[in-house]
């Protein structure tokens, strides 16, 4: 059984001491001393709680204290994250944010809050790579022969994904863009009935994440015909890459990690950010991330910042070219 531990902040140095008088603050500072809500906006059971999940387990583990986890699902994860962005920054409330984070400043027109102003990076975690899907009616068994059969079709077959301007959207858009393909879009309510018609055939192909959709490649429910990462993926080793097959460099994949309020102590917030980090080379979390086809990230707030800025840039221009808009 690992050791709990709490941190503890050194709040004063001999220049402090000897400097102009400030407001008085307290010798130290003790974090955490209860539970922390760690919210996941998105619902019990998909893609992302099933890692968010796995990391509070790990947390309590080593901070003993309790990470607890709280669904606030709905509007592509913006719900839960207001619901941070409004929560007092004392460090006992803390975000599991998706890539969805980078796509609501330019999908959305009436955004409630600012992901980059009201909330403050902690560090990422971990990217799942999606997988291009086709039922088992469409006569192909190959990414070069699904690229070949939608170029005889243009226009004919559509794609489901788990909502307008959700990466499973964008990610799709992107390859067909880069490909020079043409498909229907077609929105559902979350990854689950995309798949629900996929396998049905009311639509010809998808792009899902892969620890949400790999047992349906393995049942036979569904061909995998690639992957977006840029490397294989541990969980279905003989599905190759986009990148090695039709479109080199090509790299994709649904980024997640952790945010807490603006205005949260950086002390806690670099503490939280290196016990993450810690816990993201546990070897028993490692395996069960492995067995969700996740690869490990990891980051300093700065460098989540930094990452995180970049990606807000580089979807704004995917979201202009998709027409995207969410009221």
């Amino acid at each position: 059984m690992k050791h709990s531990k709490k941190i503890t902040f050194a709040a004063t140095t001999l220049l402090l001491s000897l400097a102009a008088p400030s407001p008085a603050q307290p010798n130290t500072t003790d974090w955490p001393t209860r539970a922390v809500t760690l919210v996941i906006p998105f619902p019990p059971g998909g893609p992302t709680d099933l890692i968010g999940r796995v990391l509070a387990k790990q947390l309590t583990a080593q901070l003993g204290q309790s990470f607890v986890v709280e669904n606030k699902a709905g509007a592509n994860g913006n719900i839960g994250g207001q619901a941070v962005a409004n929560a007092k920054p004392d460090g006992y409330t803390a975000l599991y944010n998706t890539s969805s984070l980078a796509l609501s400043p330019s999908l959305y027109k009436n955004l409630n809050y600012s992901p980059t102003k009201d909330l403050t990076p902690v560090s990422s975690t971990a990217i799942v790579p999606l997988m291009l899907l086709v039922n088992n009616n469409v006569p192909v068994n190959t990414i070069q022969e699904f690229v070949a059969y939608a170029k005889k079709n243009p226009g004919k077959l559509s794609y489901s994904s788990g909502g307008n301007g959700n990466i499973t959207h964008l990610a799709a858009f992107l390859l067909l863009q880069a490909l020079g393909l043409e498909a229907t879009h077609v929105p559902y309510k979350g990854s689950a009935p995309a798949m629900v018609d996929l396998m049905g055939g009311q639509v010809e192909f998808s792009t899902n994440t892969i620890n949400d959709s790999m047992l349906l490649v393995r049942d036979k429910r569904l061909k995998g015909l690639a992957i977006t990462s840029a490397k294989r993926s541990t969980v279905l080793p003989d599905v190759p890459t986009v990148s090695e097959t039709v479109l080199k460099d090509f790299d994709m994949g649904a980024w997640q990690g952790v945010m807490m309020p603006a205005g949260t102590d950086p002390r806690i917030v670099n503490a939280l950010s290196t016990e993450i980090r810690k816990a993201l080379q546990d070897p028993a979390m490692l395996t069960q991330l492995d067995a969700q086809g996740a690869q490990v990230l990891g980051s300093t707030p700065e460098q989540y910042a930094q990452y995180l800025a970049s990606e807000i840039k580089r979807f704004a221009e995917v979201v202009k070219a998709a027409g995207v808009t969410v009221e």
